[in-house]
């Protein structure tokens, strides 16, 4: 081949590089830029005058050059990367988010020369995921749940209103978490929220700890201490299993909330404290009240405003997107960047009953986190329990069947949400029209003769 015609060749494979939209470019062995294409200038801020002869972690600062290096590991390995999510930082600062690939390059004799590497801006794919995600996420808690969004819904009045909030909810549902958004919306949040577990303390210690004392109101009492109260004075209390106080203690517990006073022990004098109560148990109260084990006037004291958290098992479409939350928030931690669970793993924890409840799960996929070497959590990676699925058939049937019925009944509540227009539901859950019109077949969801159009319509197959 003639000289004019090696130049034709490299003149066209530059003019296609330049009009793809990958951003494409290549390395030496000694991991210094040959070539940089358009898309690469653009996806960096970096042209490619000035990237050409520089080390290539000079360029892209990328989160894994350090330690970790795509090119260096394929020119080492011989394997290839495929869509492995990284960040780099531009010529401007900014961090942005990149998926790559890679493969090795060779000359006509097949003697290594170098790698290439192709990448691709993921930051608008990335933006459309928060945007649809963020409309099942209300502070740190995440939930599709039509209950949990019921909850999502008031939570801004409950904080703004003051009143004292009754939280139930069996151990792990995060009923905390609820009382430090309550907290955070509310017109205390520039003082205090003290939590306290009523149910791991005696009552001559839990009295000391929420009401103080005083200089020698027992032995080794020195010097005043304040209580709990007094510490979150015009901010607020949580009280933690507020089930497991005794009766005696129920009595001075119901004094201040009656009164907003208290004596520490030893005191002489009662002082006051402006904090609102947000109390919270694992037990039905009710019933408690019924046993006589729970005073009636504390009870009804305390609720004003009940919210009751569903268990995990309640709501298994929050799986999916619980997972993804703790992957991302244990990549930050760890400095991993594993992008997601196999879909194995998902259905294996969709067909667990979760009796922890979130805090269970966020303790398997922390785990799973510190053992997985791969770029998504495998089987293995779970606990010895459940990955007894070699020796068990998965009931793959089953777990499908949990996925159709939570997807048919976040159809039907979207649907009932909007009176029934299937416009307004679309929107509502983040699909198309015609998605939700071929769901609506699928799961043979029965429509009014009138939506929420006042049309009268006949069954789905008008829409058919």
């Amino acid at each position: 081949m003639s000289d004019d015609s090696n130049k034709n060749v490299c003149d066209y494979a530059h003019i296609i590089l330049d009009n793809i939209t990958e951003g494409v470019f290549t390395i030496d062995k000694n991991r210094r830029i040959t070539s940089y294409n358009r898309a690469a200038e653009k996806i960096t801020g970096v042209k490619g005058g000035e990237a050409i002869g520089q080390y290539c972690y000079n360029v892209f600062r990328a989160n894994i050059c350090e330690s970790e290096c795509a090119l260096y590991k394929t020119m080492k390995t011989g394997h290839p990367i495929i869509s492995k999510t990284i960040y780099i930082i531009n010529s401007a600062g900014d961090q942005i988010p990149i998926s790559i690939s890679t493969a090795m390059l060779r000359d006509e004799k097949g003697k290594l020369i170098g790698a290439v590497e192709i990448l691709r801006d993921i930051s608008a794919v990335n933006k459309l995921r928060k945007e649809i995600e963020g409309k099942y996420t209300f502070s740190d808690i995440n939930s599709k749940n039509s209950e949990m969004q019921r909850i999502f819904n008031i939570l801004p009045q409950v904080a703004e209103s003051g009143s004292m909030v009754l939280i139930e909810g069996e151990s792990g549902t995060g009923k905390e978490l609820f009382a430090r958004v309550i907290h955070d919306l509310s017109k205390r949040k520039k003082k205090k929220l003290i939590a306290v577990n009523c149910g791991a303390l005696p009552d001559t210690l839990l009295e000391s700890e929420l009401f103080g004392y005083k200089a020698g109101a027992f032995t080794d009492a020195k010097k005043d201490k304040k209580g709990r109260f007094a510490q979150a004075d015009q901010g607020t209390i949580f009280l933690d299993e507020i089930g497991d106080i005794s009766p005696a203690f129920q009595v001075r517990l119901l004094r201040f909330l009656q009164d907003k006073v208290y004596e520490p022990l030893g005191a002489t004098e009662p002082e006051k404290a402006d904090v609102r109560i947000i109390a919270a148990t694992n037990k039905n109260l009710m019933e408690l009240v019924k046993q006589n084990i729970f005073r009636q006037d504390l009870f009804y004291r305390i609720n004003i405003i009940k919210l009751t958290i569903p268990p995990l098992r309640e709501r298994s479409e929050d799986i999916p997107l619980l997972v993804r939350h703790f992957i991302a928030k244990y990549n930050r931690i760890m400095d991993k960047n594993i992008e997601s669970a196999t879909p194995e793993v998902l259905e294996i924890l969709m067909r667990h009953s979760f009796p922890g409840n979130v805090r269970e799960l966020e303790n398997i996929i922390e785990r799973a986190m510190v053992l997985c070497r791969y770029k998504q959590i495998q089987p293995q990676c779970l606990p010895p329990e459940f990955i007894d699925y070699k020796s068990k058939p998965i009931l793959y049937a089953n777990v499908k069947t949990t996925i159709r019925d939570s997807e048919k009944r976040i159809i039907i509540e979207a649907l009932e949400r909007n009176n029934w227009n299937r416009l307004a539901a679309s929107a509502d859950i983040g699909i198309h029209k015609t998605t939700l019109f071929r769901k609506i077949k699928q799961f043979n969801i029965i429509l009014p003769a009138i939506d929420g159009r006042n049309k009268k319509t006949n069954l789905i197959e008008d829409y058919t």
